[in-house]
C-alpha cells in the first residue's frame, strides 16, 4: 500500500479509478469543489434569506426516518416528490399572504389623518422617554430626597404645654406597645380580648396600624419604634392578596401612610411600597366613565360597588378622596397615569348638572349620572370637599379648577345646608331631595378646620366670614362633647324635637376614638392661638384617659351619655394616625408640620406641597 501523500491533490499512479477524491485529476477536483460550494451556498441561502426560514430549516434537516431511508438508497418516489411540491406551495402561499398584509398596512397608514399619525408618533416617543427615565430598581426613577421643612419642630417653651405634649406622647406609646405585644403584624388590636382584630376593609392586607401610625411615630420622635415598623414593612407588607379591599380606606391609610412616612424619613422602601400598591388600585378605574369602584379584588382586578349604595353607585367621599395621594404617586414614580385617573374624575363631575349647586353622595360609574339626591358634608360626602381645597393648596395654589370647585361648593352648602339653632349653635344639616334632616355627624366636625384652612383663599370680603363659620362649627362640636357624661362626643347629634347637639337615637350614641373634633381644635389653634382650643383639647385627653384607656390599649365606648360606658374592644388604627397626632400638634409649635409646607390627607398623613418649580419630576442621573 503506497504511503499517503502529505500534499493535497497529489497525482497518483493511474491504472484503476479510486473512490477517493485524492485520486481525481486536477480539473475534476476543481469542478467538484465548485459544485460543492454552490450547493452549500444554496442551502444556507435558503435557510437564512427565504421567508419562514425556521420552518424551511426544519424541512431540510428533519425529514422523517422513512424518507431518509429512501434517500439513502437513491430512490426518490413519487410520494416524496408530492410532499416536497406541496411544501413549496404552502411556503409560496405564506409569502403571498405576508406581502398582502404588509401592503394593506401601508395602505392603512397612508389613509390615516396626519394628526392621528403625529399622535401615534408622539405616543411612541413618550413611551421611549418613559422607559429611559425608569431606574434600575423596580422600574422606578431615582429621586433625590431632600429633608423636608418642619418634620421636627421646636419644643414648646411653656412648661405646662411641654408636659401636656409629653403626656400625649406617652398615650401613643401605650397604644403602640400594646398593639405590638398583642397584635403585631395584624391590622388592629382588641384591648380587652388582647388579641388581633381583622377588618374586611383591608381584605387580607395586614399591618394597618403599623402603616397608619408610622408618620406619627416619626413626628413624635419615637425613632426606635419607627425603625422597627419600617423594617416590618420592608419584610412583611404584602399586597399580593386574593381578596376585596375598600379602595378608599386602603388609599387613605396605606398609600397615604407610606407616602407621608417616605417624605418625612426618606426611606426608599416606603416609596416603592406606596407605588406598588397604587398600581394595584388602578384597575378600580376600569369603568365606562372612569369613576372608580368602591371595592376591588387586588389579584383579579375585578371591582364592584357597595351593595347598599343607591342604584349601584360609587360614593362621592370615596372616589373624591384619591386626588392627593395619586398626584404624589405620579410625582414620585414618573408615571402620569395616576394623575390622569383622578383628573378624569374631575372632568366627569364638571360635565354634570348639580342640583342647587350641590354634589349628591351617589354617582353611577356606568351611566355617569347621579343616584339618590342625598347631600352631606359628613359621612359619604365629607372628604370630597376637603380634597378640593387641599388639591389647590398642594399644587402650590396653581390648580385653579380645584379652587373654583371648592368655593362654589361652599357657597351652595352655606345657602342650603348651614343653619343656626334656637340656642345659637351653627350646624350643617343633611339634604335629602330638597328636604333637610337636622342632624350633624361627628365626621362633619372636621369642617371647622376646613373652613379655617380655606379662609385665606376666599374672596377678600369672605375671608372673615369663613373664619367665623369655622369658629362656630368648632363651638357646636365642643358642645356635643360637653353635653355628655363622658365629655366625649356621639357619632351624630340632632337639632330637632327640642334638643340641640345631643344624640337622640341609641345607634348614634357611641364614640369610636374619632379625631374630627380634635382636628378642628388643632386648626383653630394654629390660626387664632385662642387658648380655649388647647383647653378643649386637654378636656378630650382627660376623657380619653378616664373612659377609653385600658391595660391593653384604648377602646371606643358604646354610650357617651353613660357614666360607666361599655367598650367596643377595638383600638382603631386611625386613633394613632389621627387623634393622637392632632392632639400632639395642638400642643406643639407652629413650625412642626407647618401649613405652608404640608397638607394633611384625610387620615392625617402630611404630604408636602408640590412647588411650582418641582411640578416636573426631577431625576438623579442613574
Amino acid at each position: 500500500m503506497p504511503a499517503p501523500s502529505v500534499l493535497p491533490f497529489t497525482v497518483t499512479p493511474t491504472g484503476r479509478k479510486s473512490a477517493s477524491p485524492s485520486t481525481f485529476r486536477l480539473t475534476e477536483k476543481f469542478v467538484l469543489l465548485l459544485v460543492f460550494s454552490a450547493f452549500i451556498t444554496l442551502c444556507f441561502g435558503a435557510i437564512f434569506f427565504l421567508p419562514d426560514s425556521s420552518r424551511l430549516l426544519s424541512g431540510v434537516f428533519f425529514h422523517s426516518s422513512a424518507s431518509d431511508g429512501a434517500e439513502a438508497k437513491g430512490a426518490v418516489g413519487s410520494s416524496s416528490s408530492g410532499v416536497i411540491e406541496g411544501d413549496v406551495e404552502s411556503r409560496l402561499a405564506k409569502i403571498r399572504e405576508d406581502h398582502a398584509k404588509a401592503l394593506q398596512e401601508a395602505k392603512d397608514t397612508l389613509q390615516k389623518q396626519p394628526e392621528k399619525i403625529k399622535n401615534e408618533i408622539k405616543e411612541e416617543k413618550d413611551k421611549v422617554r418613559e422607559d429611559i427615565l425608569r431606574g434600575k430598581d423596580g422600574g422606578l426613577p431615582e429621586v433625590a430626597f431632600n429633608k423636608p421643612f418642619g418634620a421636627v419642630g421646636r419644643e414648646p417653651t411653656d412648661k405646662d404645654t411641654l408636659e401636656k405634649r409629653a403626656k400625649i406622647k406617652e398615650m401613643m406609646k401605650h397604644a403602640w406597645d400594646n398593639y405590638k405585644h398583642y397584635a403585631w403584624g395584624m391590622n388592629e388590636v382588641k384591648p380587652i380580648s388582647k388579641r388581633g382584630h381583622a377588618s374586611n376593609l383591608f381584605g387580607n392586607i395586614q399591618g394597618a396600624t403599623i402603616v397608619d401610625a408610622l408618620d406619627t411615630l416619626y413626628i413624635m420622635e419615637m425613632h426606635d419604634e419607627f425603625k422597627e415598623a419600617a423594617e416590618w414593612i420592608a419584610k412583611n407588607l404584602d399586597f399580593s392578596v386574593n381578596a376585596e379591599v375598600s379602595v378608599f380606606e386602603v388609599n387613605i391609610r396605606f398609600v397615604g401612610g407610606l407616602l407621608s412616612a417616605y417624605y418625612l424619613s426618606g426611606e426608599e422602601v416606603l416609596r416603592k411600597k406606596a407605588i406598588e400598591l397604587g398600581q394595584k388600585l388602578l384597575p378600580a378605574f376600569n369603568t365606562p366613565t372612569g369613576i372608580p369602584w368602591a371595592l376591588l379584588n387586588l389579584k383579579s382586578g375585578v371591582g364592584r360597588n357597595w351593595p347598599w349604595a343607591s342604584g349601584g353607585s360609587s360614593i362621592l367621599a370615596e372616589f373624591g378622596t384619591l386626588h392627593l395621594e395619586f398626584m404624589h404617586l405620579s410625582h414620585l414614580s414618573g408615571k402620569p397615569e395616576f394623575a390622569e385617573k383622578v383628573m378624569n374624575v374631575r372632568k366627569v363631575l364638571n360635565r354634570l348638572d348639580k342640583p342647587q349647586g350641590l354634589y349628591p353622595n351617589y354617582l353611577n360609574p356606568n351611566s355617569g349620572q347621579w343616584g339618590q339626591h342625598h347631600v352631606s358634608v359628613g359621612g359619604l360626602g365629607d372628604s370630597f370637599y376637603e380634597y378640593l381645597l387641599k388639591a389647590w393648596l398642594m399644587s402650590d395654589k396653581t390648580d385653579e379648577e380645584a379652587k373654583r370647585m371648592y368655593y362654589d361648593a361652599m357657597q351652595a352648602i352655606e345657602s342650603h345646608l348651614i343653619r343656626k339653632s334656637n340656642g345659637g349653635l351653627t350646624y350643617i344639616a343633611e339634604w335629602k331631595g330638597g328636604l333637610l334632616e337636622h342632624k350633624m355627624g361627628h365626621l362633619t366636625c372636621f369642617s371647622g378646620g376646613m373652613y379655617a384652612l380655606g379662609a385665606d383663599g376666599a374672596d377678600s370680603d369672605k375671608t372673615g366670614h369663613h373664619m367665623e363659620l369655622a369658629a362656630e362649627i368648632a363651638r357646636t362640636c365642643h358642645e356635643s362633647y360637653d353635653r355628655t357624661a363622658t365629655k366625649l362626643g356621639p357619632e351624630a347629634f340632632r337639632f330637632d324635637g327640642g334638643v340641640e347637639a345631643i344624640a337622640t337615637r341609641q345607634n348614634e350614641k357611641y364614640y369610636i376614638l374619632r379625631p374630627e373634633v380634635i382636628e378642628t381644635y388643632m386648626y383653630m389653634w394654629r390660626y387664632t392661638h385662642d387658648a380655649k382650643y388647647r383647653k378643649w383639647g386637654w378636656e378630650a385627653v382627660q376623657a380619653l384617659e378616664q373612659y377609653c384607656r385600658l391595660d391593653g390599649g384604648y377602646s371606643g365606648i358604646k354610650d357617651v351619655y353613660a357614666s360607666r360606658p361599655g367598650h367596643d374592644d377595638v383600638q382603631q388604627s386611625f386613633f394613632l394616625a389621627e387623634t393622637l397626632k392632632y392632639l400632639y400638634l395642638l400642643f406643639s409649635e407652629d413650625d412642626h408640620i407647618p401649613f405652608d409646607h404640608w397638607v394633611f390627607n384625610t387620615e392625617a398623613h402630611p404630604l408636602p406641597i408640590i412647588r411650582k418649580e418641582d411640578a416636573t419630576l426631577k431625576e438623579k442621573s442613574v
